[in-house]
């Protein structure tokens, strides 16, 4: 009896161990179909078994079947300012992102460094297209370790009649090499006629922020001529911090279209002689959430709408609309702010006479730390010097 109950024992501990050996198999081969970074993409190997898969799939059926190719602009700065170890989290944090933002039938894969696929099934061009633009949105928000804010170029291409799945990753890469031609933080969906053409919510950015411009200055000259004057101030600001050219371009654009917002503002209180009382205070303090909607209406604005919103928080967190403090503000945000702000004191206003250039200077030093960014400051106070000291004006 009790040899039985010895050998019933020992052979349920077989058992036991022969389960575990074939859990621990399948669990393995999960993992091998995993990036060994990113866990929640595939290995590209098995994205382009997956991706033979769906495109004979959508064929057979006629099903619409899309790719897109995700890029991240400059996403060497990000290992060379915090190193590799905290690339590697961004990387697999972006995976997550991809993860969470997308259906649960749609299947990632990180194809390079810096690069990631996604293979959507039953999804067209236009779709397909909008999905990336919900994926350039959540990345502005993105954050993880010291880094906060991602850009990325997203090409999409929608599977055609006979096209193999080379093809059509390759075509979707393409595009994306278009997006980041064109500045990056967009769309570009590639189609047959005509090879890599920008997806219609992202094209003409350059035209649509003259446009706009323009129609802030039709509606209140004095902002009108009063962003153009920024302009040129927050790309040389930008310039001495040494951000990517890029980033400079996105400055520049942002602090053109800074007071966008105003166009939404009543002209009774836009167009007062005097000081706003707290009402009318409450009111403009909407133009930076006004001025982001405005431009999210824009694909492919959303990071200069994204620096639109925050240009007047402080670091302190004392600003509007959303408190934000430190570099959670987008470093676009804060040097608007300061440019602004100078050029603001250095202008006449119904109100009140201009401040000299030396109330103005101790004005920003006095702030600096609590309204601007320091560095900021330092930046603009160094390239107002180099005017003067050349003969130039620094208005």
């Amino acid at each position: 009896m009790l040899a039985t109950r010895g050998r019933q024992a020992l052979e349920a501990q077989l058992t036991a161990a022969q389960q575990r050996i074939v859990e621990l198999e399948s669990e393995l081969g999960r993992q091998a179909l995993r990036d060994p970074l990113v866990g929640s993409a595939l290995t590209l190997t098995a994205f382009r078994t997956q991706l033979d898969l769906e495109v004979k799939r959508s064929q057979r059926y006629r099903r619409p079947f899309s790719v897109a190719v995700l890029d991240l602009d400059d996403f060497a700065t990000v290992n060379r300012t915090h190193g590799f170890a905290t690339g590697d989290i961004v990387l697999a944090a972006v995976g997550q992102l991809l993860d969470e933002t997308t259906r649960v039938h749609d299947v990632t894969c990180r194809v390079g460094s810096d690069e990631f696929a996604l293979a959507l099934p039953e999804t067209d061009g236009e779709e397909a297209a909008q999905a990336a633009q919900r994926v350039l949105r959540a990345l502005e928000e993105f954050e993880a370790g010291e880094v906060r804010g991602l850009s990325a170029s997203i090409g999409v291409c929608e599977l055609t009649e006979g096209q193999p799945p080379d093809r059509l990753l390759a075509a979707a890469r393409q595009a994306a090499t278009t997006a980041s031609s064109r500045g990056g933080g967009r769309t570009v969906v590639w189609t047959a006629e005509q090879s890599a053409a920008e997806d219609p919510a992202g094209s003409g950015n350059a035209d649509v922020a003259t446009a706009l411009a323009a129609a802030l200055e039709e509606r209140d000259r004095y902002t009108g001529e009063h962003s153009e004057s920024v302009v040129d101030l927050t790309a040389r600001v930008a310039e001495a911090l040494a951000l990517a050219p890029e980033e400079i371009e996105q400055v520049r654009v942002a602090a053109l279209l800074h007071d966008i917002g105003k166009i939404g503002v009543p002209d009774e209180i836009l167009h007062k002689p005097g000081p706003l009382d707290d009402r009318e205070w409450e009111i403009m303090r909407q133009h930076p959430i006004i001025g982001e909607r405005i431009l999210r209406a824009m694909p492919g604005l959303g990071p200069i709408a994204r620096v639109v919103r925050h240009e007047h928080e402080r670091v302190d967190g004392g600003g509007y609309p959303d408190g934000l403090r430190g570099d959670e503000i987008p470093i676009g945000a804060r040097i608007i702010l300061a440019c602004d702000a100078y050029h603001a004191m250095v202008s006449d206003r119904p109100y009140r006479k201009a401040m000299s250039h030396t109330e103005a200077m101790a004005e920003l030093n006095a702030n600096a730390g609590t309204q601007f960014d320091s560095r900021v400051v330092e930046a603009l106070i160094g390239y107002l010097y180099g005017r003067r000291q050349s003969g130039l004006s620094t208005v």
